[in-house]
């Protein structure tokens, strides 16, 4: 049977299971934020989930849990379960159904009226009812208007709730979509929450490249990109990935960039603190604090524009100077492929061909030692590389010489 202990903060799993079960591989002995048996209780909740895609080994006397996930045999992301396990108390659950039951067919009703009807109509049945007093039916009341369950009323200094009418939506014809959706997108938690209500769920997409553990990263893209789209300040808690001490920082958020090569998502945003366009990770934020609107919105959205014609990956280098960098490379007749990948994946660089067989890369970004591995993609083909930064070339050629010590000699050839 599934370990039924439910929770309330979200945050405390998210790190749990990044720090043990993704990054850590850490083991009993090196909990220490609480105490052991805050380690167990955490384990079998997430073993509930996972228990399939778990897999350890032993160190020493100690035993190391991680997950193991194979993207070739499944067809939606294991991590999304953790999102869907929802904590609530008896008088959550009861009193949410009395709510439901009582706004039935379009009434409205004000909290006096609910309070006297739920003793009225329901309590009287129980020897020992659960009594709800005003201030609780207000606060849940107040949740399911604010996630639009419910909706209000006014008339005068009267307040009455309803159900929302919702309109009936049929997810039938959008299946093969949201199977995609809820795997590939960076918010793919959304897909798969609607993908529930359907049967008959697709199962022919598979990813090679499946980053899925961003996905513990959701909720905080969601506040982020609803602070974008209303234009709204932010207060962010982070945690610095390197001694765990957290920080706050106060910014005006403006785009999420994600990384082909890791998956690894970031907030691009303008920071009050030092004047300036700069970047955070979002598997580093802990809270995210919604302020107030920000009237100089359009104006930092231009300055990112320009910050980003120059970008490469996410560093801005350590000097206000652009560096220049240029690759030759050679293509034989059967290998328009090259030329393609190279068009494509040039993002702010451009691509002239010098002749038939020839053609070069030109780019000026802030920091081109970011340009090291897809650079080395193209080894055997490259003619001629130059950069003004000594430490790309010097770092490239050193790695061809490295490789050549390791592969050139006779005892290591492979025939």
């Amino acid at each position: 049977m599934a370990y039924s202990e439910l929770i309330k903060d979200f945050e405390s799993i998210r790190a749990y299971m990044r720090d043990f079960y993704v990054y850590g591989f850490k083991s009993r002995n090196e909990y220490d934020k609480k105490s052991a048996r805050s380690y167990d209780n955490e384990r079998r909740r997430i073993e509930s989930w996972l228990g399939e895609y778990m897999s350890f080994h032993y160190t020493g006397n100690s035993k190391n849990v991680f997950l193991s996930v194979d993207s070739r045999t499944i067809s939606a992301n294991p991590l999304y379960k953790a999102f869907k396990a929802k904590s609530f108390t008896n008088k959550d659950i009861t009193l949410h159904f009395y709510i439901l039951d009582m706004l039935e067919e379009g009434r409205a009703l004000t909290v006096g009226e609910m309070i006297e009807e739920i003793n009225r109509k329901y309590l009287h049945y129980f020897d020992k009812p659960i009594s709800f007093d005003e201030s609780t039916v207000r606060k849940k009341l107040k949740e399911y208007v604010s996630i639009g369950l419910l909706c209000v009323e006014k008339k005068g200094r009267e307040v009455r709730y309803k159900r929302t009418d919702l309109p009936t939506v049929s997810l039938t014809s959008w299946k093969d979509a949201l199977a995609f959706y809820s795997e590939e997108s960076p918010l793919g938690i959304i897909g798969s929450f609607l993908l529930d209500r359907l049967q008959g769920v697709p199962d022919f997409f598979r990813f090679k490249h499946h980053y899925m553990v961003h996905t513990l990263d959701s909720d905080i893209l969601c506040q982020l990109l609803e602070a974008i789209y209303t234009q709204q300040r932010v207060k962010l808690t982070i945690t610095n990935l390197r001694n765990a001490l957290e920080y706050q920082r106060s910014l005006c958020p403006l785009k999420i960039y994600v990384s082909t090569q890791s998956g690894r998502q970031y907030l691009l945003g303008y920071h009050y603190g030092s004047n300036r366009i700069a970047f955070f990770r979002l598997d580093a934020i802990k809270k995210v604090e919604i302020g107030c609107k920000e009237e100089c919105f359009s104006r930092y959205l231009q300055l990112q524009q320009k910050f980003d014609q120059h970008l490469w990956g996410v560093s801005r280098g350590n000097t206000q100077a652009l560096e220049h960098i240029e690759m030759t490379i050679h293509v034989e007749n059967d290998e328009q492929f090259i030329v393609q990948r190279l068009k494509r994946e040039k993002r702010h660089g451009t691509v002239e061909m010098i002749d038939e067989h020839t053609y070069r890369f030109v780019a000026d970004v802030y920091d081109a030692t970011e340009m090291l591995p897809w650079l080395r993609t193209f080894i055997g083909r490259i003619v001629d590389l130059q950069c003004t930064n000594p430490v790309v070339e010097k770092g490239f050629f050193e790695d061809l010489q490295t490789m050549e010590t390791l592969y050139g000699d006779d005892k290591h050839a492979v025939s």
